[in-house]
Order: C-alpha cells, then structure tokens, then sequence
C-alpha cells in the first residue's frame, strides 16, 4: 500500500486533516515523515485510526482520556503518583484521620 497525505488519510478514516493534526500531538497515532516534513500515513496509522474511532464509540472514550492513559504508560513518576492517589481516594475518611495522626506523630 502507498503511504496516504494527511488529506487523503483524512478521507480514508472519517477524521478530519486538522484532527489528525492533534492526534499526532497528542502522542496517539504518529505517522511517519518525508525529508520535506510532509506526514505520510501507512496502513499502519489508518489501522491505528479507524481502531481509535471504535474505542470511541464503543466504549465512550475521549481523546484526552486516551492520550492521558498514554502519559501514564511513558512516565513512571506520574504512574506512581496516580496510583498512589488513588489508593488514598479509597480509604475511609477514618483512615485519613488515623494516617494524619501517625504523620503528625512521626513529624
């Protein structure tokens, strides 16, 4: 398959030039570029697009929610962080209470 412009990908997927333009930025779908800057979408790319719109659909995914669970998967310090907050988020407000007295008993 010849690789497709950002246009003629546009037209193949359903999304739009400027929205593969921020796919792009986004980290989502990165497509390959000539030695003059142009984007050149392979099957590759229009596979990762069209399956990007079925995880819209089907399960109601936003484009910053995907491009987030990316940020996540490339940057350990933010996993962690993320994790831990969560872990917090489902203590009971007497677990806050008692970790906040055993912080300020360490202190």
């Amino acid at each position: 398959m010849e690789s497709l412009t950002v246009g003629q990908a546009a037209t193949a997927t359903g999304w739009s030039p400027r929205m593969l333009r921020y796919l792009e930025r986004a980290g989502l779908v990165v497509p390959a570029r000539t030695d003059s800057g142009y984007r050149q979408y392979g099957l590759l790319e229009l596979n990762q697009l069209r399956s990007l719109a079925e995880l819209r659909s089907r399960f109601g995914v936003g484009i910053d929610e995907l491009a987030f669970t990316l940020r996540l998967q490339r940057d350990p310090a933010l996993q962690a962080a993320v994790e831990t907050w969560l872990a917090g988020a489902q203590l009971s407000a007497l677990d806050w209470e008692q970790r906040k007295h055993e912080r300020l008993l360490a202190a």
